[in-house]
């Protein structure tokens, strides 16, 4: 019980700024269920969103604070809100361009997390692929990440963003940016939950000190935007089932304490209340050891592979093993 009483709500970043641990992610396939989404969480206690621009929602997400600001069920001050940086917004021209409308949609004077959200460079209006010949091409892409982070940290200066940091970074990438960063990376966003553990990169950035943020901590089995095939449903899995049964909770609640008790912040989403309300209650009970390790042996999947940045000639990588460095377990 000890450790289900001191399991922590926050997690100090490098720079000293506190973030709740327990986040949700707003985005949501169909825009009318954002606004409910996002109210429905806060209402449930969430006080940490998760936005990016390439979402195309932040204007949904704005309306609803500002509702939610105006009948005093929060204030700005009691949120912690994190967005990211378009693909196609590198640079030191577009990059404060892309920041300035999001905090303009989302109708605040700063964000507390602001990502670099892939490290890769589009043309203007591409967010993502499949679409041809979307790549920039006017400098090498570790010269453009190293503007666009350079832009970053001069939004720091500003006062437009608090903290900085990327999001599917691998070592070596994180290596390379580490090495001329003056603000250092607070946080990298990736993909993380019992299927992909990411022991190397987690050892790799608690070194470093940058905080590991899990995005789709429940497994992204049935989504649209890069399951590449896969069929495995995380909640599916029988070692899961079976801690939950063993707590009275559901395998998605095992899941997201088992980020928790890693050290992960974690950006569970849905659009259903009962399912908002259920992922925040996780800090009522806690796995043992013999039940994380249980968890350790259960085979290694990425959902979200980036194989759609590696699929056009004009790609700055060629393979999935270039885009993560070979660092998919």
């Amino acid at each position: 019980m000890d450790s289900v009483k001191t399991a922590p709500t926050h997690v100090t970043l490098n720079t000293g700024h506190k973030m709740p641990i327990m986040g949700f992610g707003t985005y949501q396939p169909n825009l009318e269920d954002v606004e409910d989404a996002v109210e429905a969480a806060v209402r449930a206690g969430y006080r940490h969103l998760d936005s990016a621009s390439t979402y195309k929602n932040e204007k949904h997400v704005g309306d609803t604070l500002q509702k939610l600001f105006k009948e005093g069920v929060v204030k700005r001050e009691d949120l912690w809100i994190t967005s990211k940086l378009g693909n196609d917004s590198h640079g030191a021209e577009e990059a404060p361009k892309c920041l300035q409308q999001t905090l303009i949609d989302l109708q605040l004077e700063y964000v507390d997390l602001y990502l670099m959200h892939w490290p890769v460079s589009l043309k203007k209006g591409h967010s993502f692929p499949p679409e041809s010949h979307m790549y920039k091409s006017d400098k090498p892409l570790e010269e453009d990440i190293k503007e666009t982070w350079q832009a970053m940290e001069k939004m720091v200066e500003e006062g437009k963003v608090r903290n900085i940091g990327v999001s599917n970074f691998s070592s070596k990438k994180l290596t390379s940016l580490l090495v001329y960063a003056k603000i250092p990376p607070a946080v990298n966003q990736v993909e993380c939950h019992p299927l992909l553990r990411q022991h190397k990169l987690r050892t790799f950035m608690k070194t470093h000190n940058v905080h590991l943020t899990a995005y789709s901590p429940l497994g992204s089995w049935g989504t649209s935007w890069g399951t590449s095939g896969v069929t495995v449903n995380l909640l599916e899995q029988p070692v899961l089932k079976k801690i939950a049964e063993s707590h009275g909770k559901s395998p998605a609640q095992v899941a997201l304490r088992w980020g928790i008790q890693k050290g992960n912040s974690v950006l569970p989403r849905s659009k259903t209340p009962e399912r908002v309300k259920k992922n925040l209650d996780v800090f009522s009970f806690s796995l043992s050891e013999e039940a994380m390790a249980e968890i350790e042996k259960l085979e290694q999947i990425r959902f979200i592979t980036g194989d759609f940045f590696c699929n056009d000639e004009g790609s700055f990588y060629k393979t999935l093993k270039e885009l993560w460095d070979e660092e998919d377990l």
